[in-house]
């Protein structure tokens, strides 16, 4: 028998119990269903989504959506440097970019209005930061061996034409 069977009959009792299967029918008759909605009632069910939009304490006409949409430039600038040599990157500014977007990630969700199209930016751009470090240290881990083959490879040149 498999264990995830075994499971679901031991935990069958559990389900069955009276009191629990009383508490959820009495919630479940109370809402009329499982999960209690957030319906707008009033002036906010006859606006249209534009007129919501800039009403919000998020929307178009303040800087906690303005500034998310001009960041996103940053992410696709440090997308495009992946077609760049890793040679050419600079350390300081992917640092820079990777420690700004993990920073404001989380402060995204600590301000008042919690602002989760800045949180979305600040994280893409904490990845790509993350991406290009990475790519930085592979490729100065492998200039680092790189001398010691080449000596070696020198010798056995060397080696070639005295013989």
């Amino acid at each position: 028998m498999p264990a995830t069977t075994t499971l679901f009959r031991a935990a069958r009792p559990v389900f069955q119990q009276s009191a629990s299967r009383a508490v959820f029918r009495a919630n479940f008759s109370r809402t009329g269903r499982r999960f209690a909605s957030t319906t707008t009632t009033g002036e906010a069910a006859s606006q249209s989504w534009f007129q919501r939009m800039w009403n919000s304490p998020v929307g178009l006409k303040t800087v906690h959506f303005w500034a998310p949409v001009m960041k996103w430039a940053l992410v696709l600038a440090g997308i495009s440097d992946f077609a760049r040599p890793a040679e050419k990157l600079s350390v300081t500014q992917n640092g820079a970019l990777t420690a700004t977007g993990l920073i404001w990630t989380r402060w995204c969700f600590v301000i008042t209005p919690k602002n989760y199209l800045l949180a979305a930016v600040n994280f893409f751009l904490g990845c790509v930061g993350i991406t290009q470090l990475t790519r930085i240290a592979l490729y100065r881990a492998s200039q680092k061996n790189l001398p010691a083959a080449a000596e070696e490879e020198a010798a056995k040149v060397k080696e070639a034409v005295k013989s």
